[in-house]
């Protein structure tokens, strides 16, 4: 048979919405931005010469392994994974008291806690939006189908 007698499969993937890509592509940079935060801990508590070398290696282990919720959380949502959502919306429920304490903080700290308070209240927005609930499959309590 040649291809032209043999139709192609058409495609069932529903499109993603802009907005869980948004939300995945926020949730990625934070994970990012963890992992350069720890590594950077890892490497001034290594090479530098920091107050406490254990707590800094700690710190800095602790912030590359936090780092993996939001990662695995943007790649679920980019595959429209329901899971996804869950650990994604955890992530920024744990940023805002983080982003709070930044900002009672007098020094550069304040700007740092500006942007993850933007971010993870635009995050939260885009992750309960219902377009974002729609594609990723996601039924309220008691409906069991639309």
């Amino acid at each position: 048979m040649s291809s032209e007698q043999t139709p192609a499969a058409p495609q069932t993937t529903p499109p993603r919405p802009r907005r869980l890509t948004y939300a995945a592509a926020l949730a990625g940079l934070e994970g990012l931005a963890l992992v350069v935060g720890g590594v950077w801990m890892l490497v001034l508590g290594i090479g530098g010469d920091p107050d406490d070398r254990q707590q800094a290696v700690t710190g800095g282990v602790t912030l590359i392994v936090l780092a993996l919720l939001p990662l695995l959380a943007a790649r679920g949502l980019l595959g429209l994974r329901s899971w996804s959502r869950g650990p994604a919306v955890i992530t920024q429920i744990m940023a805002l008291p983080v982003a709070y304490s930044l900002l009672q903080a007098d020094s550069m700290a304040i700007p740092a806690g500006i942007a993850l308070a933007a971010v993870a209240v635009a995050s939260l927005v885009l992750l309960v939006n219902g377009e974002t609930t729609r594609a990723l499959g996601i039924r309220g309590p008691g409906r069991t189908s639309e």
